[in-house]
């Protein structure tokens, strides 16, 4: 790409540490007006650190030692943006470079009103035309209602998509030349991610905005960017179109990270669990479960099986319900009404200690369960003192044989959470999840945040501890891509009640549900590059 064709150019772009270890090995990337460049790689690959370099920023503890970034914009040019000062920068900002962060929530104050903050952005720019009516027409532009009502809303008030839409109309709300976006739809369903894509690209067609996308999901990337460049370790070590990225890679690691991406079109070989009748009774029987909050029913009479060894996907929206009946098996929650029953005998409320042991529970975060004041080690032994009579050489041995369970190897025992990966911390929340030994195991969106090799590695393991412990599996999720490589059966949940369930062949196959398909059609695939 000719240096007059692009908005912004990054040359040779150095960061280092504060101790002197170098992250970025002269990266280069360019951007062209009405462009969307997609930074693909794992987590620590650098490809934040290069994005958000555009914005002539960098993150505490890091620090830039070389390389130039040239902007050209429609009303200003700067042949180098790491090199102005600081007060040039601010200017910049939000105006003329702006930025989604992948949670909408460290964007919007949940003190102020959703037309304020559209509004404060134009604001500190000192726009010149008519700030309300900018303000309406730029909500308009992402696909939300513009009139007072909506503008007077809180942001809790608010859906995770029309947040993000939000954060997305604040980002293009002075018509900026670049825009920078990192992983804006990191856990939302595919419904609310396929709309939210949509508003992106455009947005960014019709206003020439040159847009940076950092993300891990190619299968996003195969729908919406231009061009990719692959990162590693601090360096592009591939650049090119979607279609000869994609298709035909010419980099190992390119070709890891493909093949780690989960698809629907793609078999995937494995020996299914029996279940039903022919399988003796379920390990896990649901009838009739209910939940409320005033006068919003969340759950409406769920009926669910689970057998032993299986895996059951249960899958929705965001605000289907999927979380408040997961928690409600694991008993973290009561249910208002049904009976829930293990081996055939009643899951009590409170639950007995050896109720507890059986039914264990993984969240998305997990930080979640793991307390960052105490050492792997620590965390992994609480449950076996409050639930079990082990001694303490006993849950010693129990807690270092768990960790080998989940491919850690000792020297995790004595390291904090802070101290290990997104991945590593995961595995060690799924490890604290097993050490009981439980019959069922709850696993929450456990991979919705992860890298797409890090989330194949922990489906791996999933499956290691299926085959090898026998544990049951309930796998609460949105994204329906991941059916082949972990379900046996699937059951789809909609305004809190099943409205489909099959085995994963008949579900993905032939779904019954209008809702069911819906979900398979917004569902990102690489299969159409092919």
């Amino acid at each position: 790409m000719n240096a007059d064709d692009c908005t912004i150019r990054c040359t040779g772009l150095r960061v280092a540490t504060t101790g002197g270890r170098e992250v970025l090995h002269g990266v280069d990337y360019a951007v062209a007006p009405g462009e969307i460049l997609a930074l693909v790689g794992e987590s620590g690959s650098g490809k934040t650190t290069a994005a958000l370099a555009a914005l002539g920023h960098f993150r505490t503890g890091l620090t830039c030692t070389g390389g130039t970034i040239a902007f050209h914009g429609h009303t200003e040019d700067h042949d180098d943006l790491l090199a102005a000062p600081e007060v040039t920068i601010r200017g910049v900002r939000g105006r003329l470079v702006s930025y989604v962060p992948q949670d909408p929530a460290l964007s919007l104050n949940p003190l102020l009103r959703i037309g304020t903050q559209v509004a404060e952005v134009l604001e500190a720019h000192s726009y010149d035309g008519d700030v309300p009516e900018r303000v309406r027409e730029v909500l308009g532009d992402v696909g939300l209602a513009c009139d007072e009502t909506f503008l007077n809303r809180y942001p809790h008030q608010l859906s995770g998509g029309q947040q993000q839409r939000v954060g997305i109309a604040a980002a293009f709300a002075n018509r900026p030349d670049v825009v920078v976006l990192d992983e804006p739809t990191t856990g939302l369903d595919v419904t609310t991610q396929d709309l939210v894509l949509d508003t992106v690209r455009e947005l960014v067609t019709r206003s020439r905005t040159a847009a940076l996308y950092i993300t891990h999901d190619l299968a996003v990337v195969a729908g919406l960017a231009d061009r990719v460049a692959v990162m590693q370790a601090g360096e592009v070590v591939e650049t090119g179109t979607v279609t000869q990225v994609l298709t035909a890679p010419e980099h190992p690691y390119t070709r890891d990270l493909i093949a780690a991406v989960p698809d629907l079109h793609r078999r995937v070989d494995r020996e299914p669990v029996p279940s039903g009748d022919g399988a003796g009774p379920p390990l896990l029987r649901v009838s009739g479960a209910g939940k409320s909050y005033g006068p919003k029913t969340v759950l409406d009479g769920i009926d669910l099986e689970l057998w032993p060894g299986e895996c059951l996907m249960l899958l929705g929206e965001s605000g289907s319900g999927k979380t408040t009946l997961a928690r409600g098996l694991a008993g973290l929650l009561d249910l208002d009404s049904g009976t829930l029953s293990l081996n055939g005998d009643p899951l009590a409320t409170p639950r007995s200690y050896a109720q507890l042991r059986s039914v264990q529970y993984v969240f998305q975060s997990p930080f979640a369960s793991l307390n960052p004041r105490r050492t792997i080690a620590g965390s992994l032994e609480v449950p076996l003192r409050h639930l079990t009579e082990l001694d303490a050489d006993a849950r010693r041995a129990r807690v270092l044989d768990m960790l080998g369970q989940v491919q850690l190897d000792d020297t995790f025992a004595a390291r904090y959470p802070g101290g290990l990966s997104g991945g590593e911390r995961q595995r060690a929340a799924i490890a604290r999840a097993l050490v009981t030994a439980p019959d069922v195991l709850v696993c929450d969106e456990v991979t919705s945040a992860l890298d797409v090799s890090v989330q194949a590695a922990i489906l791996d393991l999933l499956a290691l501890v299926r085959s090898e412990l026998g544990t049951a599996m309930l796998f609460v999720t949105h994204n329906i891509a991941l059916a082949r490589e972990v379900a046996d059966r699937i059951a789809v949940l909609q305004g809190g009640r099943i409205v489909e369930q099959g085995t994963v062949e008949q579900v993905l196959s032939d779904p019954q549900h209008a809702y069911t398909r819906e979900l398979l059609e917004h569902t990102p695939s690489m299969a159409a590059l092919r």
